[in-house]
């Protein structure tokens, strides 16, 4: 996607692209010339929001290309990424008409994603010229982040098992210098992960901890932890094959966080950045965990397992008991946990749990204006009650409130493994665009991580 932006200088020719409205249509198309105005006529282009038209100039190349914008700017901050497969193979620039040229620069990039690992890539090639004014190494850090989320959340999982996926973090923070170890199988026993350790154990490719660590020892402490469930069978929990079909996306909470930690090196904040990924697979077989068995957890509570398909939050407890250790100043966790998220707010808003109110605000800030939408939703401790064991500490899924509030129990469960940190905040995504929008390619998708990136940026390099 990084590819797709290059500066006005570096191309000897580039096609404008002009924000019209409907008024403002006849004055553009004026200055544009009689074969503009005859060829738009003819395919009844009104300027209407979000509309695209090529015209030609008077010796029949193109002239321009208009697109239809509401009068006060953009109907939505990426929406130039909806014309990008509707161009000509070739460059192009931001004429007028674009009062914030990065987001919309942002927005025909992230459209730009080809996933294209197991096909030859076809496409056409399609550029955009910016100006010196737009900071085109920021964008390419956030593009390169985005674009590592997707890849590995649209990689199948036989060929994104547990070593890959642990592998990928250690490729990333080597590029960048960062330090680390993954725990593979028996030794995660050994090293007091129990709940990792059964999740992962019934797969013949053996379960993982991957702990990566990049940064000035005594700077602020981010740790950053995904969910790396590489594929979800259900365990004895069975899901039915409609279910089951898009799992090999439950890793997506690891590969936004690694998108995170990418842009976070990348952009040198000053941060002790940790990533915790649990990565396992959860099988079926003779070894699986059970409905009803009573796992320990590094935490020291015993926790009562109400259904082997709610795994996710039982690796993910082991890994916020090792993050909360060290009292980071902010532990970020993102999961794709519960079907009741997406019940409550589609595939495109993921909720957010924290209970520290300014960090909630700031969320909710940078979200609205990096174009990465998220929605509070609450820690309702009321619904604590609804993870109450009779044999066990607690219970991982609601067994005594009618299966209601899903999500926020989720969040509840998680909650009792984070003590000692600042601040917590629990992401509960899709990780999936199940069809394309400006911006949004349908496949893996980053969810949230452009949104924190900034907080993150905001936070700790305005504390220094």
């Amino acid at each position: 996607m990084r590819e797709c932006l290059v500066r006005n200088s570096d191309v000897s020719s580039s096609t404008p692209i002009i924000a019209v409205t409907e008024a403002t249509l006849p004055d553009v198309l004026a200055g544009l010339g009689s074969a503009a105005q005859a060829w738009s006529a003819r395919n009844d282009f009104t300027g209407k929001a979000a509309t695209v038209q090529v015209v030609p100039g008077a010796d029949g190349t193109e002239a321009a290309v208009l697109f239809g914008v509401e009068a006060g700017g953009l109907s939505h901050p990426l929406a130039l990424g909806g014309i990008v497969n509707q161009l000509p193979a070739g460059d192009y620039h931001l004429a007028e008409g674009f009062p914030d040229k990065e987001q919309a620069a942002l927005g025909f990039a992230l459209s730009a994603y080809v996933f294209d690992r197991y096909r030859k890539n076809t496409g056409k090639t399609r550029r955009l010229a910016l100006t010196d004014d737009v900071d085109l190494d920021r964008l390419g850090i956030i593009l390169d982040g985005v674009g590592l989320a997707r890849d590995l959340i649209n990689t199948p999982a036989n060929d994104m098992g547990p070593e890959e996926l642990s592998q990928a973090a250690a490729n990333l923070f080597k590029i960048h210098g960062g330090t680390g170890r993954i725990v593979i199988g028996e030794d995660l026993l050994e090293e007091n992960f129990p709940m990792v350790h059964a999740v992962g154990r019934a797969s013949s490719r053996a379960p993982r901890l991957a702990d990566f660590s990049w940064g000035a020892e005594d700077a602020p402490k981010v740790t950053l932890v995904g969910k790396g469930v590489i594929f979800d069978t259900g365990g004895l929990n069975l899901k039915p094959g409609s279910s089951m079909a898009l799992m090999k996306k439950d890793m997506g909470g690891a590969a936004n966080v690694l998108g995170l930690a990418s842009m976070i090196m990348a952009a040198k904040l000053p941060v002790r950045l940790r990533v915790l990924i649990p990565c396992v697979e959860n099988a079926v077989a003779g070894n699986a965990f059970r409905p009803g068995d009573i796992l320990p957890s590094r935490k020291g509570l015993t926790v009562e397992i109400g259904n082997t398909d709610a795994e996710g939050r039982l690796v993910l407890a082991d890994a916020l008991t090792l993050a909360d250790e060290e009292s980071p100043a902010l532990v970020v966790d993102m999961a794709t946990l519960t079907g009741a998220a997406r019940v409550a707010l589609g595939p495109d808003l993921p909720p957010f749990f924290t209970d520290d109110e300014a960090l909630a605000e700031d969320i909710e800030v940078m979200a609205e204006a990096a174009a990465d939408p998220l929605w509070r939703l609450p820690l309702w401790q009321p619904y604590m009650k609804y993870l109450d064991s009779k044999i066990a500490d607690i219970n991982h899924i609601n067994t005594v409130g009618g299966g209601f509030a899903g999500s926020v129990t989720a969040a509840l469960f998680l909650s009792r493994f984070v003590e000692n940190a600042e601040s917590w905040v629990h992401f509960d995504i899709f990780g999936w665009t199940p069809m394309e929008k400006p911006g949004k390619p349908a496949g893996g998708e980053a969810q949230g991580i452009r949104c924190l990136f900034d907080l993150i940026s905001e936070r700790f390099t305005n504390a220094q």
